[in-house]
């Protein structure tokens, strides 16, 4: 049996509109995260560091799109956030 070499992530297969993330984005493409990570805050409605700070970083790790690089760039960012 062949594998299929079609992609099923909606990005790759051109159905998600990046444009709308690149509007919304900035502030996550400041801090140096990459596009999936931008993309789950974002789908998340997390817009900007005061919507962020109102998670656990547990929580955010569990989006898709979240890796390593982008939650050691999160709690960074959170960190000034913390009582």
């Amino acid at each position: 049996m062949k594998k299929s070499s079609k992609s099923k992530c909606p990005v790759t297969k051109g159905e998600v509109d990046l444009g709308v993330y690149a509007k919304v984005d900035g502030v996550w493409k400041e801090l140096g995260l990459a596009a999936p990570a931008r993309r789950a805050l974002v789908d998340n409605n997390i817009l900007k560091l005061a919507d962020f700070k109102k998670y656990k970083i547990e929580q955010v790790a569990d989006f898709h799109g979240m890796g390593p690089n982008a939650l050691a760039l999160l709690k960074k960012a959170k960190a000034p956030f913390k009582k």
